[in-house]
């Protein structure tokens, strides 16, 4: 490697300049000026020159965004003015009267308004020097913050560089220090979730939540793979600005993401029906919002009105009446669910929230009640998040109970009495027990289902019949279910036919192949891919089951999460019980052990698969890149050639851009295949 030409370092200065003007307006405009793959083309063109010359690398390079190596904590950061708290107004009286304070001590002055969403996400400052991003911190105390420099880098939104449009007439100031909003939207936030459940792993509780548990994470590779959004509303330290309309135009014109719900008002009247009109709409916004917040739009007069105690006067939190009520919390019990995750719920004197009436709400996990420090016999405040969902906020502990204990969850399983286990990094709490009845009903319809056994007529409600009825105590017991045939005559709906085509059906399944019993069976984090990653690798479930830790976690691909919940399922004597009946069933366990063809045209070559194809299944796609020699993998990395994007794609999409990897539509695919 030598140092590059002037001609190259100019070129490589031009594709920096390019493609963070392209993502400002793919990120924050939302309207590209170029295809996908153009972007990729030039994104290519720039690694392939930095890797050449690494003298050419430059901290506001885009292909710096992906996070780098994990850190072991995060250093402290004083921000250079403190983050003030605002006042709350929950009625329009109350905006008013607002009003009327400000005009007794300013007089009959003219008086403009910023009317700004209460974004819902972690606050963050980002420190820009000579026009380049130098230092991101979180809120912390409003005084002082955590440096997560390095995972802010990683957000698309986030300029490297400022200002982004490179025909901008307005110079970057040698400091500017400015404030926004990280949040996930909820769109990006539910195809997160699709994605973990997909893979057989716990969703997430909340955006917010999702947002703040990514941004702080000790390693910043982690962070680059959620699909999280920034909004910047305050200038801080930079060029002399009069009001905070001017403030939100300066952003935009610097490259920052602004939010469009931002608006101005010339009075206090048109700044509350601007708001009425937001709260109208809240509930069917892409992002989480707890208000909508009304500030005076001069500076001068801000200053004027100064602060009182920790807030401002001259701005305040306009909010919905809130959809909180306060009972006791009688009993905390737990729920089983399908995958064994164990859920303890909160058993209330019925309250009236928002027009309902609530008696039970979930407490998440025990984490989530020891951080509060929620017990039995508490008085608690209760919220309809959402204005739908019940949640326990706290407990009013000045009202508990001189014997309330700590709460627990309990050793075993509600259930069926066999040891709950909670992995390492996992928050759930989990029943590993196949047999569990509390699971029951829920495990034989997936293990029914379609991209299962696919047991065709065994669906809801004929499984809860013959669950109900004793015939069916776990999956193995399907295949016994032609030895008690007249029981099943004496159910409801029941007739020859519809039994002979039931026992028919479960006949068939007998012959699925090892990767559809693998995932079948409902090994916790094991979806469909991995269950085909298991099945070529062992080839038999005798094979895996005698597997060793080391030996499963040297899978490529499997994670030690996915191995350790891959060994302790088959360590259970129950779970080989079940495995044991379900071979001398005659149900199939073993594949011939075949790999990839290693002389197609795509030998060498891996894929990935998000969304939804228009013309095939992901089923039917893999099987067509797999026979032509290419590998389908789960996870995006830099050694991933393509992914192949359908409708509704997941955060996949936003890592294979984050890394500079070609990206295909349905089209490009079948080309590809074609050769």
């Amino acid at each position: 490697m030598t140092n590059a030409s002037p001609d190259l370092a100019r070129r490589a200065d031009e594709l920096r300049r390019q493609l963070a003007y392209h993502a400002y307006r793919y990120h924050v405009l939302d309207a590209p000026l170029i295809s996908d793959a153009a972007y990729d083309s030039l994104y290519r063109e720039l690694r392939d020159l930095e890797t050449e010359h690494p003298d050419l690398v430059t901290p506001d390079s885009p292909t710096q965004r992906v996070g780098g190596a994990p850190v072991e904590g995060f250093r402290k950061v004083r921000h250079p003015a403190p983050m003030l708290s605002l006042d709350n107004a929950f009625s329009v009286e109350e905006v008013r009267a607002w009003g009327e304070r400000m005009r007794r001590l300013v007089g009959d002055v003219p008086m403009d308004f910023v009317v700004e969403p209460k974004m819902d996400g972690l606050t963050v400052v980002l420190h820009y020097t000579d026009g380049v991003f130098t230092l991101g911190a979180t809120r912390g105390n409003g005084i002082e913050g955590e440096d997560v420099t390095a995972n802010l880098r990683t957000l698309p939104g986030v300029p490297l560089r400022i200002p982004v449009d490179v025909n901008a007439d307005t110079p970057a100031p040698p400091t500017l220090v400015v404030r926004g909003e990280v949040l996930m939207h909820k769109d990006a936030f539910a195809r997160l979730n699709a994605s973990r459940v997909a893979e057989g792993l716990e969703p997430y509780a909340n955006p917010r939540n999702t947002a703040a548990g990514a941004l702080r994470q000790l390693d910043p590779r982690i962070t680059a793979t959620r699909p999280l959004t920034l909004y910047t509303y305050a200038v801080v330290v930079g060029p002399r600005l009069r009001s905070q309309w001017e403030a939100l135009e300066y952003l935009q014109t610097m490259g920052f993401p602004v939010n469009s719900d931002s608006k101005h008002a010339d009075n206090l009247n048109d700044a509350i029906a601007i708001a009425e009109e937001w709260l109208a709409r809240k509930a069917s916004l892409n992002y989480d919002a707890d208000g909508i917040v009304l500030k005076v739009n001069s500076f001068a007069l801000q200053e004027e009105l100064g602060v009182v105690g920790s807030a401002p006067r001259s701005a305040i939190a306009f909010k919905p009446a809130p959809q909180e009520g306060v009972t006791v919390l009688q009993r905390i019990a737990v729920n089983v669910g399908r995958t064994g995750v164990v859920t303890p719920q909160a058993l209330m004197d019925p309250v009236r929230i928002g027009g309902v009436t609530v008696s039970q709400a979930t407490l998440h996990n025990a984490d989530y009640i020891a951080e509060r420090d929620i017990r039995e016999g508490d008085t608690v405040v209760l919220k309809r998040a959402g204005d739908v969902i019940p949640q326990v906020l706290r407990a009013v502990v000045e009202l508990r109970p001189p014997d309330a204990q700590p709460w627990h969850m309990p050793p075993t399983c509600p259930s069926c009495g066999e040891p709950l286990v909670r992995l390492p990094g996992e928050a759930a709490t989990y029943c590993v027990n196949a047999a569990c009845p509390a699971q029951l009903r829920r495990h034989v319809e997936h293990f029914a289902g379609r991209g299962a056994m696919d047991i065709v007529g065994l669906g809801e409600k004929i499984v809860a019949q013959v669950v109900d009825a004793g015939l069916v105590h776990d999956v193995a017991d399907l295949y016994h279910l032609k030895e008690g045939r007249e029981a099943l005559l004496t159910l409801e709906g029941f007739a020859e036919k519809k039994v002979d085509n039931l026992l028919a059906a479960i006949e068939a399944s007998k012959d699925r192949p090892l990767a559809r019993l693998l995932f079948a069976l409902g090994i916790q984090h094991v979806g469909s891919t991995i269950a085909e990653t298991l099945a070529r690798q062992f080839g038999a479930i005798d094979a895996l089951m005698a597997a060793s830790l080391a030996e499963v976690q040297g899978i490529a691909g499997l994670g030690p999460q996915i191995a350790e919940s891959v060994v302790d399922y088959f360590a259970n004597p129950r779970n080989r019980e079940v495995i044991a009946r379900l071979k001398a069933a005659g149900v199939r366990t073993a594949d011939a052990h075949a790999e990839a063809p290693k002389d197609g045209h795509l030998a060498g070559q891996t894929f990935v698969l998000t969304g939804r194809l228009p013309n095939m299944t992901r089923d039917e796609a893999k099987s067509r890149i797999e026979s032509r020699g290419g590998r389908v993998t789960d996870s995006v990395t830099r050694k991933t050639t393509y992914v192949v994007a359908g409708e509704e794609p997941g955060s996949k999409l936003d890592k294979a851009r984050q890394l500079g990897v070609a990206v295909l539509d349905e089209a490009g695919l079948l080309r590809l295949l074609e050769g």
